[in-house]
């Protein structure tokens, strides 16, 4: 079997769990929204379970190949700030089909070889994001804190605003509270002094 039936049937997959979600997406729906056999499916995939589990890092995979092209080249500490929560609104919306899977429809219940796959994964991004980030600790333009505390106050919060986008409560475009988002996340990640030192910088400069 090629590539391209396993890539079509994941696509396939996407779009039916989008639509019914996981309970009552069928084998049947996905192959034949994919034009696959029923033969094609199961050599590709022993399960329906295990396709979702499979897109499930396709997903994950897209997202933080986002977020840490967001870090290149490499930024400041706001322009660091304000480019990854740009990177993640602007993803959620034009990738609105997959950050529903990723956010709002993906399993709890994933095999442990997709849990380990997710564990590895969300280490790169951790990785990426702590090369940017270590230099500025260092020099006291970021707080100190573990990586995880770091992600989730900076992005925590974008989050959060995304979900009722995600699910159709809101239509409104996210990335139009990009700016209060990214100030939040400035008072949040960066010491008080340095935050007021950037604010007179700027008020000299347009003095």
């Amino acid at each position: 079997m090629t590539a391209s039936v396993r890539d079509e049937l994941l696509a396939a997959g996407l779009i039916v769990f989008d639509r019914v979600g996981f309970e009552a997406a069928t084998v049947t729906a996905i192959r034949t929204r994919a034009r696959a056999s029923n033969g094609s499916f199961f050599h590709a995939f022993g399960s329906k379970k295990e396709l979702a589990g499979a897109l499930f890092l396709q997903v994950l995979r897209h997202y933080h190949a986002a977020m840490l092209t967001a870090l290149n080249p490499v930024p400041g500490a706001e322009q660091g700030i304000d480019r990854l929560i740009r990177a993640h609104l602007e993803w959620v919306v034009t990738s609105r089909r997959e950050a529903r899977y990723l956010f709002e429809i993906s399993r709890s219940e994933w095999d442990e070889e997709v849990r380990e796959a997710q564990r590895a994964q969300n280490a790169r991004l951790a990785d990426g994001i702590d090369r940017w980030r270590a230099p500025l600790v260092a020099r006291g333009e970021l707080l100190p804190m573990t990586a995880a505390m770091f992600i989730s106050q900076l992005i925590g919060p974008a989050q959060i605003f995304c979900r009722a986008f995600l699910s159709g409560r809101d239509h409104t475009d996210p990335r139009g509270e990009a700016e209060m988002l990214i100030a939040c996340a400035i008072r949040a990640l960066r010491p008080f002094d340095r935050i007021n030192e950037q604010q007179e910088r700027v008020h000299v400069s347009r003095s």
